[in-house]
């Protein structure tokens, strides 16, 4: 018996998105190399990045649905199989338009794992360990980025970059097989103890009526949750995609010095992520409602985001860094409690669908910024852009708290 099956399922789910990063930073992270042997502009680079969002946006809402109707098990393979290849497709690419395709692909695939991850931590976890379930899938995403740079750049430097793309892209493929093995719905698991039980009861496992997506959207509710992603989003966009090539162009750093600098960022946004979920257990413990819990630890994130703005004042890159931390982790603070509102406003047979909602808003969000950066960066300089995505956090999280109203269960 496996007492603590539930961790083992989050552990899954938290390797899968540590992959899902690693494929989706191996373009950014060699991006001064793959933009001079393509011999890209800032406007074509920012199109590719775009691509990727476009694909990413429409799979979140397709994919939320599609796990609410096929179930976890064979949601998550059909996605990690294809962005696995989209991956691994990324070595043959040859020039703008090749390689927008397979990042348009990619994103098709990898959009699919935040709304099963959404369902695990719902499905397997009670209301007080949720945040702490979510914050830990959602360290992958900092934790990816954390290893992919030094690894991505060694394997760049070993093998050439084309080489890099098909190494990592198998990565997905090893974890498939361990999906398959160990996986199986919470009522059906053969390894599921009785504690194991009672935690899942304690979280609520009443089988009810799947809500319409139709229906779904006209809770303010959700479009509070839609509009906070849509605004707040960016600000993890701005450095997935812009950090290696700021940090080349603007303080000079050559790969090699990528390979520790642009991790800072990432790491500390992994502490955010975990701070964030150990934060909520606590004053969930402490008897605190649902309602102040979320309130607070956002508000919280918003802020850190909001001091980011400091950058724009860094006279060396040790400044730079040290913003760009505030930042990242203001967003993985901020972001792990908004992604428990699907399933602290509604029940598990709905939540794939309305995280999905928020992730195309996120994907929306995102894809406006990343084309608008590379047209304000070719004219402007970065200094615009590092002030505006300062201000965004602030009207998404006053747009998420004001539609959202009181945290509470609005469909039993």
């Amino acid at each position: 018996m496996y007492p603590r099956l539930r961790w083992l399922m989050i552990g899954l789910v938290f390797a899968a998105t540590l992959i899902n990063f690693i494929d989706r930073l191996t373009v950014s992270t060699l991006a001064p190399v793959i933009v001079k042997e393509l011999n890209l502009s800032n406007q074509q680079y920012a199109a590719i990045a775009s691509w990727f969002l476009v694909a990413y946006s429409i799979s979140h809402a397709l994919s939320g649905r599609i796990y609410d109707r096929i179930g976890l098990k064979n949601g998550f393979s059909l996605s990690i199989v294809v962005w696995s290849l989209a991956a691994m497709a990324h070595a043959t690419a040859r020039g703008a338009g090749s390689l927008s395709i397979f990042r348009f692909l990619l994103g098709l695939g990898e959009a699919g794992n935040w709304p099963g991850a959404a369902k695990v931590a719902t499905e397997w976890f009670p209301v007080k360990e949720r945040a702490l379930a979510m914050s830990i899938f959602n360290s992958g995403t900092a934790m990816g980025s954390v290893i992919a740079t030094p690894i991505i750049i060694a394997l760049q430097q070993a093998f050439g970059w084309q080489a890099t793309f098909l190494i990592t892209g198998s990565l997905g493929f090893i974890w498939l097989g361990f999906w398959l093995w160990i996986y199986q719905a919470p009522r059906e698991h053969r390894w599921l103890s009785v504690e194991e039980r009672a935690v899942y009861s304690e979280g609520g496992s009443a089988v009810v009526r799947r809500t319409p997506w139709v229906e779904l959207i006209g809770y303010k509710e959700v479009w509070g949750i839609v509009l906070g992603r849509c605004f707040t989003d960016p600000v993890w966009w701005l450095y997935l995609n812009w950090l290696p090539l700021y940090l080349t162009r603007v303080h000079g750093l050559d790969l090699k010095s990528l390979a520790w600098a642009a991790v800072v960022p990432f790491f500390v946004s992994d502490i955010g992520a975990l701070a964030s979920g150990f934060a909520a257990t606590w004053m969930l413990g402490r008897g605190w409602s649902v309602n102040r819990t979320r309130k607070t630890v956002i508000v919280i994130g918003a802020g850190c985001m909001a001091a980011g703005v400091g950058i724009v004042t860094a006279h060396d890159v040790y400044q730079a860094l040290a913003w760009m931390s505030a930042a990242t982790f203001g967003f993985q603070f901020w972001v792990s409690n908004v992604q428990t509102l699907p399933s602290d406003y509604f029940p598990a047979e709905s939540v794939g669908t309305v995280a999905g909602m928020s992730g195309l808003g996120a994907g929306v969000g995102a894809l406006l910024f990343t084309m608008s950066t590379g047209w304000l960066v070719d004219n402007f300089g970065y200094t615009p852009v590092l002030v505006i995505v300062a201000v965004l956090p602030v009207i998404g999280t006053g747009l998420l708290l004001l539609l959202g109203g009181r945290v509470r269960r609005i469909i039993e």
